[in-house]
């Protein structure tokens, strides 16, 4: 059985947001991505993958195919495969999300 302890994997900096890998396979990859406050991850897309967001921590503004949101610790978001996304943390907090992306990009 493979398991982590995801607390103890987080890792912030303040020069960037920070992909922490959790799990990775052929068919997808699970990362927690940490954001300190004024961090950002730019607005981009990928043509055939899915993402999904869940936030664990703090509050972040997500972008989705134009549309923006204010999400909170428990709520879920998807970037669907060609729909352009990012997310930002404009709060005073940290900022911690479990990222899912499949299938895995090439």
């Amino acid at each position: 059985m493979e398991y982590v302890f995801l607390a103890e994997q987080r890792r912030f900096s303040s020069e960037k947001l920070q992909k922490v890998p959790v799990f990775d396979s052929d068919k997808m990859l699970l990362d927690q991505y940490c954001l300190e406050p004024g961090q950002a991850q730019r607005v981009h897309s990928h043509s055939e993958q899915d993402k999904v967001y869940l936030v664990l921590e703090g509050q972040a503004v997500f972008s989705i195919g134009g549309d923006e949101e204010l999400l909170a610790p428990g709520m879920a978001v998807i970037a669907r495969a060609g729909v352009p996304h990012g997310v930002r943390n404009d709060s005073a907090n940290r900022v911690v999300l479990l990222v899912v992306m499949a299938p895995r990009p090439a």
